[in-house]
């Protein structure tokens, strides 16, 4: 990453032979792209010294800072922003597994594929058993929000949303914007029916393609039984 940055910074030199051009001058610019992915973009820039928003579904970046940081931006863009870097989709799973001390904890066996992860779980949080709650999978596209849901016995709700998800420069790591996923739990009867939400909430969560990442923990029931939320991501070929 660091070499990809250093590249760009030698390739995009500012030329600001103009005369009467402060290269100190504060500017602001927009930029937008045609083909890259703005956030992945975006991340890249703050290295640059510049001050970076990103509208995603408008594909704009706004700069802004000194002419001379702000014009070694727009160049580093124009290197990224090519037919190559198009969007590509992202396969998305979570896990929702509980880990608990009761005895009558509903539930399906843990798959073989998150034996080592679980395994890890147990030596943190010595749970007498761990089972499978539910599995939700989804697509997303680069710079783009998506969401699913999965019903349960007892009309519960599983749910899992992201805002945006994005690779890095060399599409090793991914990067997850504004993830929510948890149970939802009715209480009431009838028209009085109120849902108690338990999950995780984070504003960005980085996963390397193919990790299986325990993004967090949640308590279900007081102390004796919690929900742990395993995510994988990868770049759909």
């Amino acid at each position: 990453m660091k070499r990809l940055i250093l590249a760009l910074a030698l390739i995009a030199m500012p030329t600001l032979a103009q005369v009467g051009q402060d290269p100190t001058e504060k500017i602001q610019k927009l930029v937008t792209l045609k083909y890259a992915d703005p956030q992945a973009v975006a991340n890249l820039l703050r290295n640059f010294g510049v001050d970076v928003q990103v509208d995603n579904r408008m594909k704009v970046i706004a700069l802004s800072g000194q002419r001379n940081r702000v014009t070694t931006a727009e160049d580093a863009i124009k290197q990224l922003d090519v037919p190559s870097a198009g969007q590509k989709d992202i396969d998305l799973t979570v896990y929702f597994v509980v880990g608990s001390d009761l005895s009558n904890v509903a539930g399906s066996p843990i798959p073989k594929e998150l034996d080592s992860t679980v395994a890890t779980l147990k030596s943190t949080f010595p749970f007498k058993s761990y089972v499978m709650l539910d599995v939700l999978s989804l697509r997303t596209r680069s710079g783009v929000n998506a969401d699913a849901s999965g019903q349960l016995s007892g009309n519960r709700i599983t749910d899992f949303r992201v805002r945006s998800a994005s690779l890095d420069g060399d599409g090793s790591m991914i990067r997850l914007d504004n993830l929510k996923a948890g149970l939802r739990v009715p209480i009431g009867t009838g028209d009085k029916i109120q849902y108690i939400d338990t999950g995780i909430s984070t504003d960005v969560v980085d996963v390397k393609e193919g990790q299986k990442l325990v993004v967090g923990r949640s308590s279900l029931n007081g102390p004796d039984t919690a929900l742990f939320l395993v995510l994988i991501a990868k770049v759909a070929q």
